[in-house]
């Protein structure tokens, strides 16, 4: 099997874990029989340095033509000035639009070896196995219009959250079959006590409801979601909710689990896909082989289940970390009493060692 792989390190830790990805991607590829080609890119802010663009045409086209993409991480203080189209976020936003990954999947699973990292009790956390559906390329962070003008000598700010039926119908079939994998339950959060747009959302989940007679609906408004994720979240198994909402909750969520630096996330399209760590670029530690690979790392284990199809290849990655994590192996961001700090690369090398060892094991 041949894969085209375009890898967008991005900004500030981003090309540090993005080396950990490749040298992971590479590794269980061999094991697999999946033969990686591997092309680089530029987005956000490096792409803004280099060519003035948050991203290039030429860029959009080479993943356009590739199986995937792997993105590391965008933005920075240093863009914080320029126009909002100009900022690298704004590269993010185009490619998530260009290649119409409209889904969004956020994992969110308590590791044990972690408990003691979280911030909430060990009773509260303990067996946390959640996922975010997110809605991805439509609602306030897509709607028009959206400006910032002077009015009546004033400043005036709009952003519109604008969906359409068929944009919520099929992220909602989405949440619905992947909750029939998993424990047939899914929670679909709006505000739909305030909001237009999220009582149309309500209707047309409930419309596609029945063609899944077999999962179970709940409806819940974002703010009650927020108190119960931090309350209660062992409730929960799928998530599904619009964009802002989403990115919102699913940070939340990451925060369960100990760092942000342990979520991966796969963006899902008609015939594309997009895999990056949740976690942004952190610049204040980019450059000082401190950050925390596995989200990253954990983001190539879903390139292997939604693009390439080889599901034990997925599991072998997940098992690396586990095995990673319950060796006391740590980063500083996760690092407990008696851990065993490791850098960047260390890290990555010791997921490695574990993903071998997993394999080999399993023979």
């Amino acid at each position: 099997m041949k894969k085209n792989v375009v890898v967008l390190p991005g900004d500030g830790i981003g090309p540090e874990v993005t080396e950990e990805v490749i040298k992971i991607l590479t590794q269980v590829g061999i094991l697999f029989g999946v033969d990686v080609t591997i092309s680089k890119g530029l987005i956000g802010g490096a792409s803004i340095d280099a060519n003035g663009k948050p991203i290039q045409d030429e860029v959009i086209e080479l993943c356009r033509k590739a199986d995937c993409v792997f993105l590391g991480a965008v933005g920075g203080p240093k863009w914080d000035s320029l126009p909002i189209h100009l900022r690298p976020e704004a590269g993010l936003l185009r490619i998530r639009k260009e290649l119409r990954l409209f889904t969004n999947l956020r994992p969110v699973k308590m590791f044990e070896p972690l408990l003691e990292s979280s911030t909430l009790k060990r009773e509260v956390i303990s067996g946390i196995d959640i996922i975010v559906v997110r809605e991805l390329t439509a609602g306030i962070y897509f709607g028009k219009p959206k400006y910032i003008k002077e009015i009546n000598n004033e400043e005036e700010a709009v952003d519109t959250m604008r969906y359409r039926t068929h944009e919520i119908e099929r992220i909602a079939r989405v949440g619905f079959e992947t909750a029939q994998k998993r424990r047939k339950k899914i929670t679909s959060v709006d505000k739909a006590n305030v909001l237009a747009s999220s009582r149309l959302w309500r209707s047309v989940v409930d419309r596609v409801s029945k063609s899944f007679p077999d999962v179970e609906l709940n409806h819940m408004l974002v703010d009650n979601c927020a108190m119960q994720l931090v309350r209660n979240p062992g409730k929960f198994d799928v998530i599904l909710t619009c964009n802002m909402f989403g990115d919102i909750l699913s940070d939340e969520a990451a925060m369960l689990t100990g760092s942000l630096g342990m979520l991966p996330s796969a963006s899902i399209g008609e015939c594309s896909a997009l895999y990056e760590p949740v976690h942004g670029s952190a610049p204040d530690i980019a450059g000082k082989n401190i950050a925390n690979p596995l989200a990253a790392i954990g983001s190539v284990a879903l390139m292997f289940r939604y693009s390439f199809l080889i599901e034990k290849a997925a599991i072998t990655i997940e098992n690396g970390i586990q095995r990673t994590l319950e060796k006391g192996y740590r980063t500083q961001d996760i690092a407990g009493k008696n851990s065993k700090y490791l850098s960047t690369s260390q890290i990555g090398d010791k997921v490695k060692e574990n993903i071998l060892e997993e394999y080999y094991n399993r023979l």
